[in-house]
Formats: structure tokens, sequence, C-alpha cells
């Protein structure tokens, strides 16, 4: 039974405002919950409608109805279980070989999917800026299909870490140098843009490498690619060089 307490606090997480007071957020989905139940997340409570999670203390499982589900899911159709985590700690920014930048990108899905893109090649640290989605955000935890737990994501002040970095900055821009005729290092900051307006005037004043996905299409009419298509080809012609 899942009290009335309960069902307010879950449905107020839908919100950044109180995921940020509380601290917590939640996941939806067997395939997405086991992926953080077998990470460093910590879980809160599961909600579950049937008797599985064998894993998870009687404490911290709780067996509702698919009434009740519905009630606190944030899903046009429900799934079968729901689980509330504790936020993760923001750990220092990773120096690896490739980090993404993403400078406002505002939609839960893009976000989702970028996460998983950098979960695939390999990309451990993702750096945004503050109007960039927050990973938390139901639709983007529940589009990166568990990649949120082993990937480092910090929401910064882009522009002025960008400026102290001695590595070379990428940003993609119809004028750009063709990405598949350009040699491409390992290492280096590779910035995403806003998807109605791309990449923000002021950080492309900083880029130091602009490339473009070049069109093949016999017209030439196709405006621009959706940032989280451009960045999958993107990060696989970098990991291919």
């Amino acid at each position: 039974m899942v009290s009335k307490n309960q069902i307010k606090l879950i449905t107020s997480l839908q919100q950044k405002k109180y995921r940020i007071a509380h601290q917590m957020f939640f996941a939806e989905g067997i395939k997405v919950i086991q992926e953080l139940l077998n990470s460093n997340f910590e879980l809160v409570n599961l909600y579950t409608t049937k008797n599985d999670f064998e894993e998870v203390h009687s404490s911290k499982k709780t067996i509702i109805s698919e009434t009740d589900l519905k009630r606190i899911s944030a899903l046009a159709t429900s799934n079968s279980c729901l689980a509330v985590f504790k936020m993760a700690t923001e750990k220092p920014i990773v120096e690896s070989e490739l980090i993404l930048a993403l400078d406002s990108v505002r939609d839960p899905g893009n976000m989702g999917t970028i996460l998983r893109l950098c979960d695939w090649f390999g990309i451990k640290q993702l750096v945004c800026t503050t109007e960039t989605v927050d990973i938390y955000n139901p639709k983007v935890v529940q589009a990166t299909m568990g990649s949120i737990a082993r990937v480092n994501v910090n929401y910064i002040d882009l522009k002025s870490y960008i400026e102290k970095s001695k590595v070379a900055v990428f940003g993609t821009f119809m004028d750009g140098e063709n990405i598949y005729k350009t040699s491409l290092p390992q290492e280096g900051i590779i910035i995403m843009g806003n998807e109605a307006n791309g990449i923000s005037p002021e950080l492309e004043k900083i880029v130091s490498d602009k490339l473009t996905i070049p069109r093949f299409g016999d017209l030439q009419k196709t405006e621009s690619l959706n940032v989280a298509t451009a960045t999958a080809i993107i990060l696989s012609e970098f990991r291919r060089g």
C-alpha cells in the first residue's frame, strides 16, 4: 500500500525544484531500475506490482496495485515498477581523452540518448551549461536506459571551463570542415548546441576547430540534424579516427 504522503512526494519529483529540495529522483521499468540497483545510486524505496527484485530488502520494497502505480507514474502507460533513489553527489570533472559538452540542450529525449551514446562510445565525462535539461528529469532517466549510472555529468559555467582548458575545442557548424575528411584527435572537448539555435555566439568564439556533417541529399534542403543524431555521427567519427 502506498500512502498519500508517498504519492505526494513521488509525484512532486517530476519537478526539478522538488528533486533538488529532496535530493531524490525516480526511475521506472525493470531494465532501468535494475541498472541503477547495480550502481552506486542509493535506493530509497521500490514500488512494484509483482513480487520481484528479490535482492531488495523488504524494508525498501512495497507491493502496490496497478491503480496506485498509475497514480505515481510519469508515463502515459505505467510500467510494472517504480523506484525512488537518492541523487548522486556531483563528482569532480574527469579530464579524460574526450569530453562532450552540451550547450543548452533542452529536450529530455535528446539528453537521455546522448547519455547512452556517451556510455556506448566510452565518453566518461559530460559537461553541461546550467540551461541544459536536468539529468534527473524522469524522461531523461527513462531514455538513458541505465547509462545515467556510468557517465559523470557536471553542470558548470561552460565558457569559463573551456577558456581554462588547454585542449582543442570542437563544435559543429554548417560552414565547418567536412568531418569525414578531417583528421580527428583522441582528446579534446566536443560542443553540441541547442536544438533550435545551435552553439551560442559566446561559445562559438572559443571553438578552435569547426566541423560539419555534410549533406548528401540532391536537394540540399534539410536545415539540420537532430542533436542526438549528430552526436552519434560525431562520436563515431572521433572513435574511428
